[in-house]
């Protein structure tokens, strides 16, 4: 046999090996990391949705992902512990839904990925340069579409068409708050409705706020989106009824606790569309390229009992908007 012959042949079993050890090679299992400021049962809905999101694009668990979830249940202060605890597993990419969340995530590392599941204005609060080109390694669903503060400002006004004030609920220490007010304050002056707002920034001065905005003369009360706020959900809805204030919020888990009603966006939709984020992040896309997007599902949430008992009724019209009614 020819030593041409035998070189061929050395080199067909060589690279025989080389693609059969290829082949034998583990797949990449990616780590996820889920910062959650609320409960895990709060939570429930939206970490299911994001896991069939990432199944819908070929992801299983305990196949080539592994989720890390943290609660904070509720207690803010617990958020930046929980973050560094991610960052100490070495996760590939980090869930966040909220503004207060995003920053603490941000705060912990400029390195890995954090992907949004809705949040307030990221810009404001300095967490990217613009919505289209994001910068850094933050990313993701933005939770305020443009005309989100009109859409809600006008269900007050068709729900309560002598309303003259609306007074907001506001925490202060909220990096996003500033422009969220001045554009919902642009809102209700263009509806004819005075506009002032009510400061909390810890869970003790809730109660407080809430009756100094009746007191002040206030036909209903808008509630700012909040990480402390949606800690507090019974302790808000229960106050505003006691007031018989009536009260928009921005996500249905408040109606759930007797809110009045509530129009905001669809938040497991959030945290499904936040899967696409993740996939493209996992097949080379930079976070800090990719643009942010907007929410597409909202719903309208009513609680015909609190309204009974602070004496408002909702006109058919409204009514028949709602995707679902508490009785």
């Amino acid at each position: 046999m020819s030593k041409k012959i035998i070189c061929l042949a050395l080199s067909a079993v060589l690279f025989a090996l080389c693609l059969s050890a290829e082949a034998q090679q583990p797949a990449k299992v990616w780590k996820i990391g889920v910062l959650v400021s609320s409960t895990q049962a709060l939570n429930a809905s939206r970490d299911e949705a994001l896991r069939q999101g990432l199944r819908d694009l070929g992801y299983q668990e305990g196949k080539n992902i592994v989720m890390e979830y943290r609660y904070a249940e509720g207690k803010t202060d617990r958020l930046a512990q929980l973050a560094r605890e991610l960052v100490e597993q070495k996760v590939d990419v980090i869930v966040v839904g909220g503004t207060n969340v995003a920053v603490t995530a941000k705060q912990a590392t400029s390195t890995i990925p954090i992907v949004v599941a809705g949040a307030g204005d990221l810009v404001e609060a300095g967490l990217i340069k613009s919505f289209m080109f994001p910068g850094g390694n933050v990313t993701g669903v933005a939770r305020m579409s443009a005309d989100f503060f009109g859409a809600r400002l006008k269900l007050i006004k068709e729900t309560l068409p002598k309303a003259t004030q609306v007074t907001a609920l506001a925490n202060p220490k909220n990096p996003g708050h500033g422009r969220s007010i001045k554009d919902a304050e642009l809102g209700a002056r263009s509806l004819g409705l005075n506009f002032q707002t009510v400061n909390a920034q810890s869970a003790n001065e809730i109660d407080g706020a809430i009756a100094n905005a009746a007191k002040s003369g206030a036909n209903a009360l808008f509630l700012m989106t909040d990480t402390l706020f949606n800690s507090q959900i019974a302790r808000i809805a229960q106050a505003a009824i006691k007031n018989k204030l009536p009260a928009v919020y921005d996500r249905a888990d408040f109606v759930e606790a007797g809110g009045l009603m509530s129009y905001g966006v669809n938040l497991p939709d959030l945290s499904r569309r936040a899967a696409e984020y993740i996939d493209q992040i996992f097949k080379g896309a930079k976070p800090g390229e990719l643009t942010l997007v907007q929410p597409t599902k909202f719903d309208l949430v009513i609680n015909l009992k609190t309204a009974g008992q602070i004496g408002v009724t909702i006109p058919p019209e409204v009514l028949n908007r709602a995707v679902k009614v508490v009785r």
